[in-house]
């Protein structure tokens, strides 16, 4: 397995700080039916992934315009730029400026 570059990727914990390293001294052996094993993954992320809920949102035109802006930029549809914003915000990864 190739060495990853210490600069290209830090990690986040030291869970995964171990599991790069793992990675890189070639321990994982390749799992049976991974065929299978990929559609259960698929289908996992597919129930947590599922989008079944509708809001209405109030935003100002200035916000309404930046966001469909910023969208374009990305090459998204505004709502999913929106969508993964809160999400992003949510799990802790996104944050206000100071």
């Amino acid at each position: 397995m190739k060495k990853i570059h210490p600069q290209a990727f830090n990690p986040i914990d030291k869970e995964e700080k171990e599991l790069m390293e793992s990675l890189e001294h070639d321990e994982w052996l390749p799992v049976e039916n991974a065929s299978g094993e990929k559609a259960k993954a698929i289908a996992a992320a597919r129930i947590s992934l599922k989008k079944d809920k509708r809001i209405n949102l109030r935003l100002s035109q200035k916000d309404y315009q930046q966001i469909q802006i910023k969208a374009v930029q990305e090459g998204i549809p505004y709502q999913t730029l929106i969508a993964s914003i809160i999400h992003k915000y949510l799990q802790g990864s996104l944050s206000p400026r100071p």
